[in-house]
């Protein structure tokens, strides 16, 4: 599947990944120390909070995780195929995420709960984009897949199968971006705030139309043939 794909996904899933990283960085320092652009940890918390934490605590973590599906349902209903396909509506779908991260930021910045809730839909929106168009081989808002899915091709290696270079590379590049987002986030997070969010969001608009450029490129560039 990696190899159907165009060369800029490696690096459009490096800055994705990047946007998740600086996003659930803001989380863990201002969220109740809270992931948000992936909930193993959150439904963790959710499981042992109905033994230790307030009713109004567990409300939050599960709203936590329905909004991360909510985000990810926005991508299913727009995306409707498995595969990478020009003039599908990924612009327009940065461009909610970017929305989704903007208003966060006016909820947060007031002491709202719901600048939680948006935050995670964006990451869940993000992921299922990313999911939806690389055939479930990328996802940018956690790497435990990835680390798994590098381990098991290291492994084949040493076995003495082929090792996919290409996707090695995707793979370090979406964990570079994750960790180097959460570096960029904790630095801004100390600086701004929750106005951080301000930083991927403005990512997210500039990935919009760079690729909404890129499709009006390729589609000229169809027509003349």
């Amino acid at each position: 599947m990696i190899t159907k794909l165009p060369r800029w996904v490696e690096y459009g899933s490096f800055i994705l990944a990047l946007v998740a990283g600086l996003v659930n960085a803001i989380g863990l320092l201002g969220f109740k120390h809270q992931s948000v652009s992936h909930l193993s940890g959150t439904a963790t918390s959710l499981g042992t909070g109905v033994i230790n934490v307030s009713f109004s605590d567990v409300s939050q973590l599960a709203f936590i995780l329905l909004s991360f599906v909510c985000g990810s349902m926005i991508s299913g209903f727009f995306i409707r195929s498995g595969s990478l396909k020009l003039g599908h509506n990924y612009s327009g779908l940065l461009a909610f995420e970017a929305l989704l991260l903007f208003v966060s930021v006016y909820f947060l910045a007031n002491n709202l709960i719901y600048g939680h809730y948006l935050a995670s839909a964006a990451c869940g929106l993000q992921n299922a984009l990313a999911t939806t168009f690389s055939g479930a081989i990328v996802r940018t808002t956690h790497v435990t897949g990835i680390f798994t899915d590098l381990g098991i091709m290291i492994g084949a290696r040493l076995r003495g199968e082929a090792f996919d270079k290409r996707k090695a590379l995707l793979f370090i590049l979406i964990i570079t971006g994750f960790i180097l987002g959460g570096t960029v986030g904790a630095y801004f997070f100390n600086m701004l705030g929750f106005n951080a969010l301000f930083i991927p969001a403005s990512i997210c608009v500039f990935l919009a139309l760079s690729y909404s450029i890129y499709n009006a490129r390729s589609k000229h560039s169809r027509n003349k043939d």
